[in-house]
């Protein structure tokens, strides 16, 4: 009976064989789809990463539209979240110049150029003019951004402040007009106080100037200096004038080698107290109010 046995054996030993074979077919197909298959994420046109490693920085961007960028970047990947709630993380992309990052099929992709950024979704720009903000200290928690891409700036400013982007300088008489944005105190500064509410900061461009200096904004330039402040080189000067009971003061704060010459106007208007019945007026803090407008200017960041 034995040898009747044999047959029956060998043939189980095949079917063995066979399926062993097949089985180790089937993990390899799986192993292959695994390592060939993005993520569901790339697929729905994003790359999450679990693990991002430490962050470098974290940048927010103010853009057209008053729309919002904020960039938390790595080593090889960016964190992005957008005015409209969206969270992604991109990885690290080719770029000729600046840094790009993209997704997969580069449907999504997050630009980088200096302190410049903007957002191309299937080749449409969709986020743009895209200018860094300075970061918050505590007191400037309550603070307000702006940014001008025709400017090319970005700066913060206190909330009660008047933003003028028409805004035009024109003491240097007809045809010398110079271009910028004015940020004008609150009339609750001047109330009570002999500083006049129309007293402003603004951010003034001279195209087309062989050097950038502050004594191209002033009429008649007075103590013109030089100030570094935050690795920052400011050229500086004063002017002003009297008139009626007015006075007029002004610091300039240009900054050499910008093109076009980009500067900081300080504009203080007071007025005699003398002018008004005994009692009735109190010298404005005028050391308070510079410094405020410190506090401003050194929030400007330049589109560069």
């Amino acid at each position: 009976m034995a040898p009747e046995h044999i047959p029956s054996l060998r043939g189980r030993a095949t079917i063995i064989t066979v399926i062993t074979v097949v089985a180790l077919i089937a993990l390899c197909l799986v192993l292959w789809v695994y390592r060939n298959t993005p993520p569901l994420s790339n697929l729905l046109g994003s790359t999450q990463t679990t693990s991002l490693g430490t962050p470098i920085a974290t940048v927010n961007y103010l853009c057209d539209q008053g729309k919002t960028i904020t960039a938390t970047y790595y080593e090889d990947s960016v964190n992005l979240k957008l005015t409209d709630g969206s969270a992604m993380t991109l990885p690290h992309a080719v770029s000729a110049s600046g840094a790009r990052y993209a997704n997969t099929d580069e449907s999504f992709v997050f630009w980088n150029k200096g302190n410049t950024a903007f957002v191309q979704e299937k080749g449409k720009q969709t986020y743009t003019g895209c200018i860094e903000v300075s970061t918050r200290t505590t007191e400037q928690e309550s603070w307000k951004a702006y940014a001008s891409s025709k400017f090319g700036f970005s700066i913060l400013y206190p909330m009660e402040y008047t933003v003028d982007a028409s805004y035009q300088y024109q003491a240097m008489g007809p045809g010398l007009e110079i271009n910028g944005v004015k940020f004008t105190i609150p009339t609750t500064m001047a109330t009570g106080t002999n500083l006049s509410s129309d007293t402003y900061l603004s951010v003034e461009q001279l195209p087309n100037v062989d050097a950038c200096s502050a004594n191209l904004f002033l009429d008649d330039a007075k103590n013109p200096g030089t100030v570094t402040e935050n690795s920052v080189e400011y050229s500086v000067a004063t002017g002003g004038g009297a008139g009626a009971g007015n006075l007029y003061e002004e610091i300039v704060y240009a900054i050499p080698g910008t093109i076009p010459c980009t500067a900081i106007r300080y504009m203080i208007h007071s007025t005699q107290l003398a002018n008004y019945p005994a009692g009735t007026r109190v010298a404005f803090d005028h050391a308070a109010l510079v410094a405020q407008f410190d506090q401003i200017r050194r929030t400007l960041v330049l589109g560069r």
